[in-house]
């Protein structure tokens, strides 16, 4: 069975992603970063989406020896100029381990920002890059990369315990009913996440 490295650390996203590709590449074997407890940290240096999942998926893979995949996603508000984007997981200035207090602060912060922005004028998406990278012989090397975007708007206030993130305030283009209030099967099939890996599960079928 064929091996891929998930370069993540974010419980609810590697639960996402290995929930998504059970069903799009159930042969391959999926370990997480918690399989290589002397993984250096990979500092998110990059300037994109697409910069900063390069830099885990190499590093990652070369540290292992094995394909990896890492993905960078971030919430691309209108009304604040694209904030808080390729900062999304650390707007609010929170330093600790307590994800579930990390994206509390980072709700509280956008919900604030947008206090006097009205309905109609709260248009949002929902970005994620995910990226291949596999070491070949003789120096040789696979890259592979793909987005998925959601579109939808920043809701009042929260709204749902299911996901992780953003979800309970991202209401999905043509829902009623925010991210962190669908079921897991459903979120899947609109997420960004799941638009992206869906278009890169053929060259993991292909390549792995």
């Amino acid at each position: 069975m064929s091996k891929l490295v998930l370069a993540s650390k974010n419980t609810g996203k590697i639960a996402e992603l290995e929930r998504l590709l059970s069903n799009l590449a159930a042969e391959v074997k999926i370990l997480g970063l918690a399989d290589f407890p002397d993984l250096p940290e990979v500092v998110e240096s990059g300037k994109s989406l697409s910069e900063n999942a390069w830099l885990k998926a190499r590093q990652i893979s070369d540290f292992t020896k094995l394909p990896a995949l890492a993905d960078d996603s971030g919430l691309f508000i209108d009304a604040l100029n694209g904030d808080p984007g390729i900062y999304s997981a650390r707007y609010a200035g929170y330093s600790g381990s307590d994800a579930k207090v990390r994206d509390k602060l980072n709700i509280e912060k956008v919900l604030t920002q947008l206090a006097k922005t009205p309905v109609g004028s709260r248009g949002a998406q929902f970005k994620t890059v995910v990226a291949f990278y596999q070491p070949a012989a003789g120096g040789h090397k696979v890259e592979h990369q793909m987005l998925g975007e959601l579109k939808g708007e920043i809701t009042r206030q929260s709204h749902g315990d299911n996901g992780f993130g953003y979800d309970p305030i991202f209401l999905p283009e043509g829902f009623d009913k925010t991210l962190a209030q669908l079921s897991p099967a459903v979120k899947d099939e609109i997420s960004h996440r799941g638009r992206a890996l869906r278009a890169i599960a053929p060259v993991l079928l292909e390549l792995l």
